[in-house]
């Protein structure tokens, strides 16, 4: 089953908090990236996490090994439930990755869901397809011993297909119909990303910048048990 993560895409922990009001008999997997932690630091996750919610911290770690396994430790000391690092960072820094993390869900960037084809092989020179450049990452990610990949739900088949079944597919760029897609590229929606495969589905402005949150949430929730059915 497809599970929901929230992204808060909020600039401080009073817009959070107020977000947070209107779901108080829920619990949220909820997504904290760069914006909020580097505003916030680490009390917003340890906040948070007392109110019951699970976190997916996304800080999207590229850096040499040594760094990245000291992070990793710091990281996991928040008690935060998955993380995150670059797969483009390569097999030796995911290794060090998962060491200084240890046990918990860890999954790697493969390319962003704001890069097109076009523009990675213009800007990146890598002159492969776009699948096969996410391919390549995701099973080098699985090498490295972490769970799964950040990826568009459009290559959630083709992962499990040639990776593993069991190794996650999280992805964002998830738009109900009667959304904007902003600065995505390769967008689905919450019933198509949920028949493509996809284990985990990132949605932020759709609900963080609904009217009515809640109800959007919930509409989200019902579109993707349809799609189970």
């Amino acid at each position: 089953m497809t599970e929901l993560i929230i992204a808060m895409d909020f600039s401080s922990k009073e817009e959070v908090y107020s977000f947070l009001e209107k779901f108080k008999h829920e619990q949220l997997f909820l997504k904290i990236g760069m914006e909020l932690y580097y505003k916030e630091g680490p009390k917003i996750v340890e906040v948070i996490k007392a109110q019951g919610h699970k976190i997916f911290l996304d800080l999207k770690l590229h850096d040499i090994p040594n760094t990245v396994e000291r992070t990793m430790k710091n990281l996991k000391s928040l008690g935060v439930d998955m993380v995150n690092v670059h797969a483009a960072g390569g097999l030796e820094m995911m290794k060090a990755a998962r060491q200084g993390f240890g046990e918990g869900i860890m999954i790697a960037v493969t390319q962003l869901t704001s890069t097109s084809e076009k523009s990675m092989q213009a800007e990146q020179l890598i002159n492969e397809s776009l699948q096969t450049s996410v391919l390549n990452y995701a099973k080098l990610t699985q090498e490295a011993g972490l769970d799964g990949v950040v990826c568009s739900a459009l290559e959630a088949s083709l992962i499990h297909n040639h990776v593993d079944k069991q190794f996650l597919c999280v992805t964002p760029g998830i738009r109900p119909k009667t959304s904007s897609v902003g600065d995505q590229k390769r967008v689905v929606s919450p019933m198509e990303a949920c028949e493509l495969g996809s284990d985990y589905i990132v949605i932020g402005r759709p609900i963080t910048q609904s009217h009515n949150p809640y109800e959007s949430y919930k509409a989200i929730l019902k579109e993707m048990e349809n799609a189970h059915e």
